[in-house]
Formats: structure tokens, C-alpha cells, sequence
């Protein structure tokens, strides 16, 4: 499970390197060319797709960082009985919205084959479309990878140990101590 949690990890940054170096090369050349009175005609478009991946992949690469907001020192805090059946409710939430995004980011897909890009005519839009169900899945997918930490906590009445900040003290009092 830690081999697959790693490498999902690793597959999921590395895709947001290349999505976001690519979205601000995309930036720069379009600001040279509209300087140089050559604007390019499908910056707009492509750059708003690139977003949205960029915003999917990296909420999946938030989920398996366990990233994301979420109350862990009130589960904490919860009587001992409650907290594992919260925090399995709290995923089976999460992973059910997700799943629920995934069969409609389907459906689009479906509903928009053989539509186009305005400005870009060989580009499929099902094709720029399937981060959302792609995203969805990879969220649940990590949501499941991380649960077993997370129910592990809750049993125990732990905080994770990168979400806790010891009392009297800050982030960056906490972080600049060896």
C-alpha cells in the first residue's frame, strides 16, 4: 500500500511540473506575442484547460498529502467510540461525492463527443473534459490509500503528526527548531 501511495505521489507531482511549467511557458510566449502584435488565438482556451487540470491533479495530490482542511483535533477530542465511525463516515462522504463526480464527469464526456475546441478544431473536447473524472478517481483512490492512517489515528485519539502544533507555539517557531 506504501509502494502504491509513493508512486502515485511521485506520478501525481511530476504531472503538475509538467502542467504548470507548461502553463507559464504558455503565459510568457502569449505576453511576447501580443507584445510583438501577434497575439495567439488560443492562449485563452488552452490556458483555462490547463488550470483545470492543474486544479484536479493537484486536489488528488492534496489528498494523498492529506493536505486538504479538515478537523482532526476535534475528532481527537471526540469520546473514543465516536471517533473511528466519524472519521469512516467523513471518507465514505468524501469518497461518494467523489465517485458521484466521476459518473457525470462521464457522462459529459459522453454528451460531448465529437465537439471541439473553438479555437483549437482538432483538439476534442472529451479529451480536455476527462480531468474530471479522472481527477474524481484519483481523489478516491486517494482517500482510500490514506484511510487506513487516518482510522488508525482516530482510534488512537491522535492528531497527525503534520498537522500538530504545540501548544504556545507557531508554524514557523515550530519549523525553525532543529
Amino acid at each position: 500500500m506504501t509502494t502504491v501511495r509513493i508512486g502515485l505521489e511521485r506520478a501525481l507531482e511530476v504531472a503538475l511540473i509538467v502542467l504548470m511549467t507548461t502553463l507559464a511557458v504558455l503565459v510568457i510566449v502569449a505576453v511576447a506575442l501580443r507584445a510583438l502584435n501577434a497575439p495567439l488565438t488560443w492562449y485563452d482556451e488552452v490556458a483555462g484547460v490547463l488550470l483545470a487540470w492543474i486544479t484536479y491533479y493537484g486536489a488528488a495530490l492534496a489528498a494523498l498529502k492529506r493536505a486538504h482542511l479538515g478537523f482532526p483535533n476535534l475528532v481527537a477530542r471526540m469520546p473514543p467510540a465516536a471517533r473511528v465511525p466519524i472519521t469512516l463516515l467523513s471518507s465514505l462522504v468524501v469518497i461518494a461525492f467523489f465517485l458521484v463526480a466521476a459518473w457525470y464527469g462521464l457522462q459529459v464526456i459522453i454528451l460531448l463527443q465529437g465537439d471541439y475546441l473553438t479555437s483549437l478544431r482538432w483538439v476534442p473536447i472529451s479529451f480536455t473534459q476527462s480531468v474530471v473524472p479522472i481527477g474524481a478517481a484519483l481523489f478516491v483512490i486517494a482517500e482510500l490509500l490514506v484511510l487506513p492512517d487516518r482510522l488508525r489515528e482516530a482510534a488512537a485519539g491522535a492528531v497527525p503528526a503534520e498537522q500538530h502544533v504545540p501548544s504556545g507555539q507557531d508554524d514557523d517557531e515550530d519549523r525553525a527548531r532543529p
